[in-house]
């Protein structure tokens, strides 16, 4: 095992193991967060649609390349279809859109967020839908996911994305798109923490060479700004006294362990931090080496917990 900071994917592109989550992150400070992360050293930003906040992020990136910290060719940048997106005509000027809105010309991944059709909104009417049409109301719509892929190959065909991927797909879903994949999906990214250690999926993505991006890498904390049941329900795993003994033997903070039990396994992890220095110890994670019984450890503490869910009760993609 070595400390290696990167992964390379079947594509052969080069991803770093560590990068920033920008979900949730305010419209008034993205820029200054996107900027000082790239300042500490971080290289992949892990962006969509959905979080509202594509622009400023954009412009964070512009003030980075512009001052001479990083070239683009140095970053790694992914947004997410959103999903009143999916219908094939659509998938393009979604991608467009979120390129024009990052001032890029392409993506280094492109995500379709979820597996959930939803029915179409225009972003002339109403640039950010989330789970609603014009009328406030969930609507699905027959947009097969074979089709949508497709329309997602054509935007890797025309350099808008170098790679594409999935975000939220159960393994069913996984085995059912190779079957029919010209272009095979790079990386599927998923919910995985030690409460939701999800063995199976890795195992079908490790099958298929399909990379692995975990978010809400700290369980129940990774969910506190919304105040989710899950916060109440388990206790935090930055508190837990197995994860902070080790902290303690590594000198290290319960975060770095807890990323640390991912990227040491080859998973790329996306936290979200506004410390500067909290920023400089995730980043820093791969410094350490958790011994196999931390490693095992750690897994055990699995209790299958799903935090995410559809954003509407109605639709329970896991089902």
């Amino acid at each position: 095992m070595t400390n290696a900071t990167t992964v390379t994917l079947q594509s052969g592109s080069t991803m770093p193991l560590t990068g920033l989550g920008l979900w949730k992150v305010p419209r008034d400070v993205a820029a200054d967060q996107v900027y000082s992360a790239i300042a500490a050293g971080y290289r992949l930003l892990d962006g969509a649609a959905d979080y509202a906040n594509e622009r400023e992020c954009g412009a964070g990136v512009a003030r980075a390349i512009g001052q001479g910290l990083v070239t683009r060719e140095e970053l790694f940048i992914v947004s997410k279809l959103w999903n009143t997106n999916h219908a094939a005509k659509h998938v393009e000027p979604a991608c467009r859109k979120s390129l024009a809105d990052w001032g890029l010309d392409y993506f280094d991944l492109y995500l379709i967020h979820m597996p959930i059709p939803l029915a179409y909104v225009d972003p002339a009417v109403r640039e950010h839908p989330g789970w609603t049409n014009d009328k406030g109301e969930t609507q699905t719509e027959r947009s097969p996911i074979h089709a949508t892929w497709g329309a997602m190959e054509t935007c890797h065909a025309k350099g808008l994305a170098r790679n594409i991927g999935v975000s939220n797909f159960c393994s069913a879903l996984i085995v059912d798109l190779m079957c029919y994949a010209n272009v095979h999906p790079q990386v599927l990214q998923i919910e995985m923490h030690p409460y939701f250690v999800q063995q199976g999926m890795i195992d079908v993505c490790k099958a298929y060479g399909i990379h692995l991006m975990a978010y809400s890498s700290f369980g129940p904390a990774s969910w506190v700004e919304l105040d989710h049941p899950a916060t109440k329900t388990l206790p935090s795993l930055l508190t837990l006294e197995a994860i902070t003994a080790m902290a303690k033997t590594h000198n290290a903070t319960p975060a770095q362990v807890l990323l640390r039990w991912a990227t040491q396994r080859g998973i790329t992890v996306i936290p979200k931090s506004s410390n500067p220095a909290r920023l400089k110890e995730n980043l820093a994670n791969t410094d350490l080496t958790l011994s196999d019984d931390e490693m095992s450890t750690i897994t055990g503490l699995d209790k299958n917990f799903r935090i995410a869910a559809g954003g509407d009760p109605r639709i329970n993609i896991w089902a």
